[in-house]
């Protein structure tokens, strides 16, 4: 028998966020993330740079999540923390504090694969957004995944189909990299392709068998076809910039969109959530609203703050766990890679 109320301490230290939540129940309380700009003059993250900035961050980050909650320690049900997959330095930072604190309070603790969090982050109560119901499908998109996952309930997903090769945000990052735009380059090929014209430059789409993706052909091509350009005319990216990303995003677009077709009709199943830091993509956030009404589907586009790494998502997951006793103990390890 569970108490009706149940605050969930929520930590995410997957990569270079430091991030704490604390949900009531289904509900978010405050969701705060201190980010880390030192990995900007690297052009990427610094796993080494991550970890040490973690540990400066995730006290502070707490004490500030449970202030905004208006939550104090002794009031707290459980704590959940990101187990993997991620960082190895980052991902040990987040789940010794946790482990230590819930020793601490003695409460449970709960263990949360950081992108079964991306997919249930839709399930967080929030006005003006819809949850999807079981089965979906959902695409996860990040800088370190592409997956089309069905979801048959909370604890019971599988992946139908994932890229082969580089995520879907690397393949942004490298080509913003390519075009000499500062890390993070996604959101400002996004920026620009508002302004472009996408059909300008055709790129060619890989073909890949089944619901798999590959995007290194993608971003070698895309390479080629800046140094050829920029060889005749040296202001070539600066008078085409918008053109080349909204063409760039263009096809990334195609690209999902094609296999979650193909999805769709394998499966039967037309329900559609995404997820992932890619996902705060407007084109791809507009494409998909469009789907609706062009092929019949119903979409589930996450609020923005719970579409990149973030606490809240890593909080939902630990609330579903506390309601089924899904808890680990003190001898629970971070894994950099782990099962789906």
């Amino acid at each position: 028998m569970h108490l009706e109320e149940v605050f969930i301490l929520a930590i995410e230290s997957s990569c270079d966020d430091t991030a704490a939540a604390v949900l009531k129940n289904n509900a978010v309380l405050s969701n705060v993330v201190a980010r880390q700009s030192i990995h900007e003059e690297y052009g990427g993250v610094v796993p080494e740079l991550a970890s040490r900035a973690h540990q400066q961050n995730i006290v502070p980050v707490i004490d500030i999540a449970l202030k905004k909650a208006n939550v104090k320690l002794n009031q707290l049900s459980a704590i959940a923390f990101t187990q993997g997959p991620g960082l190895m330095g980052s991902l040990l930072v987040g789940a010794s504090f946790a482990k230590s604190l819930a020793l601490a309070l003695d409460i449970p603790l709960i263990a949360v694969n950081h992108m079964h969090a991306h997919i249930l982050a839709h399930f967080i109560d929030e006005e003006g957004f819809e949850k999807p119901t079981f089965p979906f499908l959902a695409l996860t998109i990040s800088g370190g995944h592409t997956q089309i996952v069905k979801v048959n309930d909370f604890f019971n997903m599988k992946i139908i189909g994932e890229t082969t090769d580089d995520a879907v945000g690397e393949a942004f990052d490298k080509t913003a990299k390519i075009l000499g735009f500062p890390y993070p380059g996604g959101p400002l090929i996004d920026q620009f392709a508002k302004e472009g014209n996408p059909k300008k430059y055709p790129f060619t789409k890989p073909k890949v068998p089944n619901l798999d993706f590959s995007f290194s052909g993608l971003k070698t091509q895309i390479l080629y076809f800046v140094q050829k350009n920029v060889l005749e005319n040296p202001n070539f990216i600066e008078e085409n910039k918008a053109d080349i990303c909204a063409s760039v995003q263009q096809t990334i677009i195609e690209i999902l969109m094609d296999k979650l077709k193909l999805a769709v009709a394998e499966t039967g199943i037309n329900q559609i959530a995404i997820g992932g830091g890619v996902s705060a993509n407007s084109g791809i956030r507009q494409t998909l609203r469009e789907a609706e009404k062009k092929y019949g589907w119903k979409t589930y586009v996450p609020k923005f703050e719970y579409t990149t790494d973030n606490a809240a998502m890593i909080g939902i997951v630990g609330y579903q766990k506390y309601l089924h006793d899904k808890f680990v103990d003190q001898s629970t390890i971070s894994k950099a890679r782990i099962e789906f």
